[in-house]
């Protein structure tokens, strides 16, 4: 009973708090759909999500159906890449504004004896694409012409990737693993009052983009609501092809006319040509050490593996442990390494098949400690008067994320995107899946920031064939040459910042995995020069610290990142962790 009197206290506390009135409001990258979880907070946590655990397996998912459904392809005797698979299927069907067919990703995979694996399933530029094409007659940019509609797509690589990773290390029958998929397409999803929403609020664009089309619009024309069903019998057809025809199911035959077909009748250049084109790459994995743990993570076309080891080799130095989670000195180096870090992004990231990049040097620590020189304890860096690091010889917002281990130990993490909610808005007609928008991820004009206000240069321009450059960050964490940790994070240019701030809260301050994912967090990429944070996330001290040395804070009412992690603990048990912010699920068995 005094405990719980001792919570209601706390509970009432910080009901009453308010942020200084110097903060500034923003509604940021997510919106909170529930009020009461972002005014009653009475920690440094987003909620008291508790984990999940379990011996044999574990999925952490977006979303619980997706999450069943890969539990469920271990339990019949899958191993990791077999569930994970079978989740990138599932959540196309129950999660369409990230989940898809018609986007691409990133996969890091790590089997049980330790060796490493990364597959590249990025989309591509069309090959009619071209450094200008977004650009009027004067030079400017079109404003959305990169976001919504049919010319905003890039070439698919879901369907490629997936086929790549089963061909190599699956282990049940192709056909097994896509059945799930074609089952909820085909029966139906039950709709959560998350996704009855996103529906509703999307209505009217998904109308304009797509006139005459009846998908994710209700025959009556009424919203949807919470525990409809949602069928989607053209969706089931394609992912019946794909089941029975592997990759030509889709980049070949009937799915590809109908892709084509719509690229045609909205004025986009995506061919049968590029369809058929298109391959993921297998590229070699990018590892670095922290201290005494080893990081495998994603190289170029993304961005997020180079970010991740710079932020956490360039705060390696400073007892963050000692000084405490989101204290201000905490909080001023590594606000202070992501400014040096996303202007070293913008300067030298690209897809590594068309640009050099020098990844090597970018991680190394005497370039890093150089970058630091102009450090000041007294006051803010000015991030204008930053640019990315000199290197001798260099020439010149919806993504989901999935986690998984089997009880052998193979370990997959998933970042996979159609870049903006419901990617491009365009539904291909016939198939019933959405497109990405992908090609706003280029750097569409030197300088130009692109809808996550990322600045990109000459190293991401548009050119036919190219990956564009993504923040996607899926990593895999050892312990003492064991597995240790599965995490990654949507949230578009806050993705790096996410998993970076949820790696350190359990090397740097003793969090459980879950913990760390419902910690709040903050964000800052150098240009605007601004902080965000989550409500509660800084207190009023650490505020007042900050700001005194001049840095710029931006209180969000909404929240930060989507996390789904997994964590293995000393006695081998699995620690599911999922997101509090969303209907995020971890199911082990």
């Amino acid at each position: 009973m005094k405990q719980f009197l001792y919570l209601a206290l706390l509970l009432a506390v910080a009901c009453k708090t308010k942020a200084p009135s110097t903060v500034r409001e923003s509604t940021g990258v997510y919106r909170y759909d529930n009020e009461t979880a972002a005014t009653a907070r009475t920690s440094q946590y987003y909620s008291e999500k508790p984990p999940v655990l379990a011996r044999n397996g574990m999925v952490a998912s977006a979303h619980p159906e997706a999450s069943r459904v890969g539990a469920d392809i271990l339990k019949a005797g899958g191993n990791a890449v077999d569930a994970a698979v079978a989740v990138q299927f599932a959540l196309a069907v129950v999660y369409p504004v990230a989940g898809n067919i018609g986007g691409g990703g990133f996969m890091v995979y790590r089997d049980k004896d330790g060796q490493a694996y990364t597959l590249d399933f990025r989309e591509k530029a069309p090959q009619k694409a071209h450094k200008d094409m977004y650009l009027d007659a004067a030079g400017n940019p079109i404003p959305n012409l990169s976001i919504t509609g049919h010319l905003a797509s890039g070439v698919p690589g879901s369907v490629d990737g997936m086929v790549e990773a089963h061909r190599r290390f699956g282990r049940l029958t192709w056909a097994q693993v896509l059945q799930p998929a074609v089952d909820l397409a085909r029966r139906g999803v039950v709709l959560t009052e998350r996704e009855a929403l996103g529906l509703n609020r999307n209505r009217a664009v998904f109308t304009k983009v797509n006139p005459g089309k009846p998908y994710f619009i209700k025959a009556d024309s009424t919203e949807w609501k919470t525990g409809e069903r949602l069928v989607q019998p053209d969706l089931a057809a394609v992912l019946t092809r794909i089941q029975q025809q592997g990759r030509a199911g889709f980049y070949e035959g009937e799915t590809a006319q109908l892709l084509v077909a719509e690229m045609q009748r909205g004025g986009g250049i995506i061919t049968e040509n590029d369809l058929k084109e298109y391959h993921s790459a297998w590229r070699e994995p990018l590892v670095g050490d922290y201290k005494t743990y080893r990081i495998i993570t994603m190289p170029p076309s993304s961005s997020g593996g180079v970010a991740l080891l710079q932020l956490m080799r360039l705060v390696e130095p400073y007892p963050l442990s000692r000084w405490g989670w989101n204290s201000d000195s905490t909080v001023q180096v590594m606000i202070e390494a992501e400014r040096r870090v996303y202007a070293d992004r913008a300067k030298f990231l690209g897809d590594i098949d068309f640009v050099k990049v020098p990844v090597a040097q970018l991680i190394d620590r005497q370039y890093l400690k150089n970058r630091w020189a102009d450090f000041n304890w007294a006051k803010a860096t000015d991030s204008k008067a930053v640019s990315g690091g000199t290197i001798p010889g260099y020439e010149s917002l919806e993504t989901t994320h999935f986690s998984v281990v089997d009880k052998e130990g193979n370990a997959v993490s998933i970042t996979t995107t159609l870049n903006g909610g419901f990617g491009s808005k365009v539904i291909v007609g016939g198939a019933g899946f959405f497109m990405n928008n992908e090609m706003d991820d280029f750097s569409i004009k030197p300088g130009v920031p692109n809808m996550f206000g990322l600045i990109g240069n000459a190293a991401n321009a548009i050119a036919p064939g190219k990956r564009m450059l993504s923040s996607m960050t899926p990593t895999i964490v050892e312990r003492d040459g064991k597995l240790y940790m599965v995490v990654g994070t949507p949230g578009g240019s806050t993705i790096i910042t996410s998993v970076f701030q949820t790696i350190m809260n359990v090397l740097e301050h003793g969090m459980t995995m879950q913990q760390s994912v419902n910690a709040l967090k903050f964000h800052h990429q150098w240009l605007p020069d601004k902080t965000t944070f989550e409500t509660g996330a800084f207190s009023d001290q650490t505020v007042q610290k900050l700001q005194g040395r001049g840095y710029a804070l931006e209180r969000l009412t909404n929240s930060l990142g989507r996390m789904d992690c997994i964590l293995v603990r000393p006695d081998g048990t699995l620690e599911g962790a999922s997101d509090p912010r969303a209907d995020n699920t971890s199911v082990g068995f």
